[in-house]
């Protein structure tokens, strides 16, 4: 039997308690599907020794720590040297998720801008990619990320993109990623689906946001990471491509922006 394809899960949260048990069949049932690698995210830094121990558990999983902008108003603000530090791990492969969230906690957004620099400035300290949260509020998210990107360099990803077009463009003409998620499968995404047409096939990335988000034909189930290659599969059918290239094609993306899991490697 040929091999399947192998594909990474660029984002999930495999520390959240919809998992609480399962993990050694939710990795292998990932890799069963040919998700090779996971990154799960830390979103309060008070969990980050939590969910370093999931990746240093499991050889496919990944990890990386931030403040998520929902949660920037409730937890003690990050700071740059901390951060730093945390990266300074073999497996902590970027920096996030922060961002910014009007839609739920707008009342906050002062604080959330905050944490969006320091975290901007320690993914540019340390080289790993940006992990941008953003929702409702594209205005804001695409003017800090051109003002600080014109102040200094740095890498990001858009995770779970489901924003405007023209966030979109702005992201990806600051040559940033765009990540699609369980979202893009739906019924009714038919103008993220071409917003995702739009972007090079070289910018773009694959994720679950597990448990949130399953993919058709799981939506309003647990997502896991083993129904990633169900996003890939409608992402295949966007750049008009075979599922093997496209896998191929989001591996490689991976890969350039997240050097570090790259040179990592998978042990066998």
């Amino acid at each position: 039997m040929p091999a399947k394809p192998q594909i990474t899960d660029s984002h999930c949260h495999l520390d959240f308690p919809d998992f609480d048990g399962e993990l050694p069949s939710i990795v292998a049932r990932a890799q069963d599907a040919g998700v090779a690698r996971m990154v799960t995210i830390c979103t309060r830094l008070c969990n980050e020794p939590r969910v370093r121990q999931i990746a240093e558990a499991y050889a496919p999983v990944f990890y990386a720590a931030g403040t998520h902008p929902m949660s920037a108003a409730e937890e003690p603000m990050a700071t740059i040297e901390q951060l730093v530090e945390i990266a300074r791990h073999p497996k902590m492969v970027g920096i996030g998720e922060t961002g910014l969230d009007y839609h739920y906690t707008s009342e906050s957004k002062e604080v959330q801008q905050e944490s969006l620099h320091i975290h901007i400035e320690a993914a540019r300290q340390t080289g790993l990619p940006l992990i941008i949260h953003a929702r409702a509020a594209d205005d804001d998210m695409a003017r800090i990320l051109k003002e600080e990107h014109q102040s200094g360099a740095y890498t990001c990803v858009m995770h779970c993109f489901s924003s405007s077009a023209e966030l979109g463009r702005a992201a990806l003409d600051l040559g940033f990623y765009l990540s699609m998620s369980g979202i893009a499968t739906f019924k009714n995404s038919q103008e993220l689906r071409e917003v995702f047409t739009a972007a090079p096939p070289n910018r773009v990335l694959v994720e679950t946001d597990a448990p949130y988000l399953a993919p058709v034909p799981y939506r309003g189930k647990r997502n896991e990471p083993a129904y990633t290659a169900n996003t890939a599969r409608v992402g295949a059918e966007v750049f008009g491509m075979e599922y093997e290239e496209f896998a191929a094609q989001t591996t490689e993306n991976f890969e350039r922006l997240f050097t570090k899991a790259a040179k990592y490697g998978l042990v066998a």
